[in-house]
């Protein structure tokens, strides 16, 4: 039970101290400079983690087993940051902003699961849906 919970532990808690950083991201400084400065910091402590959870461990071994998905998750994880300083310098408020995207995107993962993966769409899943929508209707309003 706890291989299964604290993975989402660190997610929402990571989710959560995203959130205050991308909103604190200074409105003067260029989004893309922030996200160098941003990625630079994330690949010292991936590499740092790499070697302390991986006794004995050659990373440059280990990058002959990267595919497309590791590149393209590089290029999508910057349009995520991106997306979301942007729109906090817009003026979106962290307390609707997550709510808004994470609606958008279980509607959009609930037809990707069906079409790519072939998961059943079950009524409590469109019920799921009507409500992420009026629970939409409910923030902006």
């Amino acid at each position: 039970m706890f291989n299964y919970i604290w993975p989402l532990a660190i997610i929402v808690f990571s989710n959560i101290v995203y959130q205050i950083c991308a909103k604190g991201i200074p409105q003067e400084m260029n989004t893309y400079a922030s996200m160098t400065v941003t990625y630079a910091v994330a690949t010292l402590f991936s590499a740092l983690m790499f070697f302390v959870t991986t006794k004995g461990g050659n990373i440059l071994r280990e990058f002959k087993f990267s595919n497309w998905a590791t590149v393209v998750l590089g290029i999508v994880i910057t349009g995520l940051e991106v997306g979301f300083i942007y729109a906090y310098k817009a003026g979106w408020k962290v307390s609707t902003l997550a709510t808004v995207t994470n609606a958008f995107l279980a509607i959009g993962l609930l037809f990707l699961g069906f079409f790519m993966y072939h998961e059943v769409i079950s009524w409590s899943k469109i019920l799921g849906v009507a409500i992420c929508l009026v629970g939409l209707w409910f923030i902006n309003r």
